[in-house]
């Protein structure tokens, strides 16, 4: 390069005070460069990313960052009198150092795949709630070339290698979808009244500050149903829905709260489960 050419005309190969004074002007003019490309960078994908939450985003974000951060130490490596022999060892080394370092980064290269992976096809997006078959659940934060970032209730936070989550069965209850949703059951005794049940669980639903009318994407609330006799109960369903900002554990605390309430007060009974005993004849 004809900046190396320069700096010979300074220093001396053989004086290695001028082999270290090299190396330390290259490595300020790639921090300085790094440092600019890395502002750029930031400017591009900030913006975008806080108008849209993607994984895709943030996943070329993550990525174009390590690049600029690998090319530069590269280029130190390779441009300095002071490292070149140790660069040119480093990346034109033998098939066996090759076969070391790709071992020794398959767990490395293994995740960042799968991070591609889920960027492409995307189970997910930023702000997603979801849940694993591995039994983790919570709301997607972010994703690096290695992990994805779940926060779960209060201020836990899992961090899943990339592979891991690739290879889960996912349940996203956003998928595709401005708006959530929860399956309720609640359990009324037989002999209540279930058309009056029905009508105090809508009513509480419906007064809830969590719930919106988005049943069959129209202006409704979701409908009660009667679904099942039980052994010691009749079951009564519904499905709430609720904007993506609120935590699911807020909203079912809230629901079976106000649905507990409002039966106290309309007198229904919500049963124990209990079994009957026959005593038979001499036992």
């Amino acid at each position: 390069m004809l900046l190396a050419f320069n700096l010979e005309e300074y220093f001396s190969k053989d004086d290695m005070l001028g082999k270290v004074l090299e190396l330390l002007i290259f490595s300020a003019i790639a921090f300085v460069v790094t440092f600019i490309l890395l502002k750029i960078e930031k400017r591009i994908f900030a913006k975008r990313m806080l108008e849209k939450k993607s994984i895709k985003l943030r996943f070329t974000r993550n990525v174009i960052r390590i690049v600029i951060i690998t090319v530069a130490v590269v280029w130190v490596l390779t441009s300095s009198s002071a490292t070149a022999d140790f660069g040119k060892t480093i990346f034109q080394g033998t098939t066996i150092m090759a076969a070391v370092i790709g071992l020794a980064a398959g767990p490395v290269i293994s995740d960042l795949f799968c991070g591609l992976m889920i960027s492409i096809n995307k189970p997910f997006e930023i702000g997603d709630r979801v849940e694993m078959d591995n039994g983790v659940m919570g709301i997607v934060t972010d994703i690096t070339q290695r992990h994805v970032v779940i926060k779960e209730i209060d201020s836990v936070v899992r961090i899943i290698p990339n592979s891991k989550v690739n290879s889960c069965v996912i349940r996203n209850m956003s998928y595709n979808t401005k708006i959530r949703s929860i399956h309720f059951r609640f359990n009324v005794a037989y002999g209540t009244d279930v058309e009056k049940a029905m009508a105090v669980i809508r009513k509480a639903v419906e007064e809830s500050p969590f719930t919106i009318p988005a049943w069959k994407n129209k202006n409704e609330y979701g409908p009660v149903y009667f679904i099942a006799y039980e052994d010691s109960s009749l079951v009564m369903a519904t499905t709430v829905y609720f904007q993506p900002d609120h935590p699911s554990e807020e909203v079912k605390s809230d629901i079976n709260l106000r649905v507990m309430n409002a039966m106290k007060e309309a007198g229904i009974e919500i049963p124990f489960r209990y079994i009957n005993v026959v005593m038979k004849d001499g036992a």
